[in-house]
């Protein structure tokens, strides 16, 4: 996490960051970028530009502090992942402050984030996480940990829960089932961004669901590479200058259910998933 350290430290020297810089100004500093053409080579400039997009598209983000949002920015760098929203692989969100009276900035992953680091581990032979609707799960037995799930079993387009699943290449497997309640719960427990506008929690839950259950599945039962660890300890959390993180919440496996085996599992090939981005690259913006 050394270059994320680095681009927070250097916008934190002397009097770099006064009142009235701007993002833009921020991202011309030469430290600055060169900080991010370290991380990411001739893709650099791109992402840049893409940090401009992601503000100038979401008006609760212009209001943010500039510092945060860049900072928030290189954690995506780091990882290699690109913060186009539409992509849905990391998002920077505002998060307002009422007490203090500021907006900040926080990373946050998304669920193709998290598919993207565990296929880049190699040790996942199949990783998935879908919607349920009324009438597609069965059944799930407590004692066995199985359930049955029917697609042709759907009785309306009502989302009741959200699962997640994997297959290493060792042949363990694991599934995580959540209602969309439990969700919910989940998200305003732990989120600080659940109930502020614009965030992805409002936007696109269905996003945020696949997320939560997919991190809670994969942080409990999955091989975790250093990217994937650091992933999950950066997640909804404001990057400092000193490098450190706030606001970070701990993970909790209260409101789900982790199951050991999963009846006709809807597997989707993890290349669908990256048709938007090359594997392992963080995308210039359209």
């Amino acid at each position: 996490m050394s270059n994320t350290n680095e681009v927070a430290q250097a916008l934190a020297k002397t009097d770099a960051v006064k009142k009235g810089n701007t993002l833009a100004s921020l991202l011309e500093r030469v430290d600055v970028k060169k900080r991010f053409s370290d991380m990411l080579g001739n893709r650099s400039a791109g992402f840049m530009s893409s940090i401009i997009s992601c503000s100038n598209n979401n008006q609760q983000l212009k209001t943010a502090d500039p510092m945060t949002v860049i900072s928030a920015a290189a954690m995506a760098a780091t990882l290699d992942l690109p913060i186009n929203p539409a992509l849905g692989f990391a998002h920077i969100v505002p998060y307002g402050n009422k007490k203090e009276g500021t907006v900040k900035a926080q990373f946050q992953m998304g669920w193709k984030g998290f598919v993207q680091l565990a296929q880049r581990s190699r040790q996942y032979q199949t990783i998935n996480a879908d919607v349920v609707y009324e009438g597609e799960l069965k059944s799930h037995n407590k004692l066995t940990g199985e359930i049955t799930y029917d697609e042709e079993g759907k009785k309306s387009d009502r989302v009741v829960g959200y699962f997640a699943y994997f297959r290493l290449i060792n042949g363990f497997e694991k599934a995580l089932f959540m209602k969309t309640e439990d969700v919910e719960k989940h998200g305003k427990r732990y989120s600080k961004s659940f109930a502020y506008p614009g965030s992805v929690w409002k936007t696109n839950f269905d996003a945020m669901a696949l997320k939560t259950v997919v991190k809670l599945l994969i942080s409990k039962w999955g091989p975790m590479s250093v990217d994937m660890q650091r992933a999950i300890t950066a997640d909804q959390g404001v990057v400092l200058n000193d490098g450190g993180k706030e606001g970070v919440p701990e993970v909790s496996f209260d409101d789900a259910v982790v199951v050991d085996q999963v009846s006709e599992p809807v597997k989707v090939e993890v290349s669908n998933v990256l048709d938007d981005a090359e594997a392992g690259t963080a995308q210039e913006p359209e």
